[in-house]
């Protein structure tokens, strides 16, 4: 005989589940976004996604004709990494790194290139993470990272393992809610171009230092 409490129980779960998933449906990766944000403010700059005016400025100096490895740290939900993919030739690759697994995990479902690769880890640990894809320096490192808030001495190292996986006349592509994020490259970048992106939610300062 069929328990009506059990019954009722098995319901009101079933609902539930098809109400989580219309709302993960309805909200997307800026659920998934916000949801990043909330379990980890320190890693991840801002509530809202970039903008498309400010990805534009921010990857207008690269030559995707000579890139063959671009490396972004905190991708989020891929904000980034399609208008990347979009402009990298064939052959090459987008690895990006995130310390926050809800992240790599949702990236890995929705972006299929083969081109692209998740890595769960610490932005710290590029240079190994490079040789491990089979590349002894990247092109190009993006990161929106929020610098002034990291964990003391994290900024200073990503920095400069950042300096040393680029290639010669590669550059280090940061965008930034402070402008004293400028001074975790100036400790190792001698050129440095910045710019000021108003068509964002926040507004914010964009970084490129070169490796000369």
């Amino acid at each position: 005989m069929t328990n009506p409490r059990a019954q009722a129980q098995e319901s009101k779960i079933a609902m539930s589940r098809r109400i989580r998933e219309r709302l993960k449906r309805f909200f997307g990766p800026w659920g998934m976004f916000v949801k990043g944000f909330i379990k980890h403010p320190v890693m991840v700059g801002s509530i809202v996604p970039s903008s498309p005016t400010l990805i534009r400025h921010m990857l207008r100096p690269v030559d995707w004709k000579n890139s063959k490895l671009f490396v972004e740290y905190g991708p989020g939900v891929g904000t980034f990494c399609r208008p990347v993919l979009e402009r990298l030739a064939g052959d090459a690759m987008l690895i990006t790194i995130d310390t926050n697994e809800d992240f790599i995990a949702y990236l890995r479902k929705e972006i299929r290139d083969s081109r692209f690769v998740a890595v769960h880890g610490s932005a710290a640990d590029v240079e190994e993470i490079v040789k491990a894809h089979g590349f002894d320096k990247a092109d190009y490192v993006l990161s929106g990272l929020p610098f002034s808030t990291l964990p003391a001495g994290v900024g200073p190292a990503i920095a400069a393992a950042t300096h040393r996986v680029l290639r010669p006349g590669g550059a280090f592509l940061v965008y930034q809610f402070r402008a004293r994020a400028r001074d975790f490259l100036a400790a190792h970048f001698k050129r440095i171009d910045n710019a000021f992106e108003w068509v964002n939610v926040p507004p914010c300062f964009l970084f490129w230092g070169w490796k000369d």
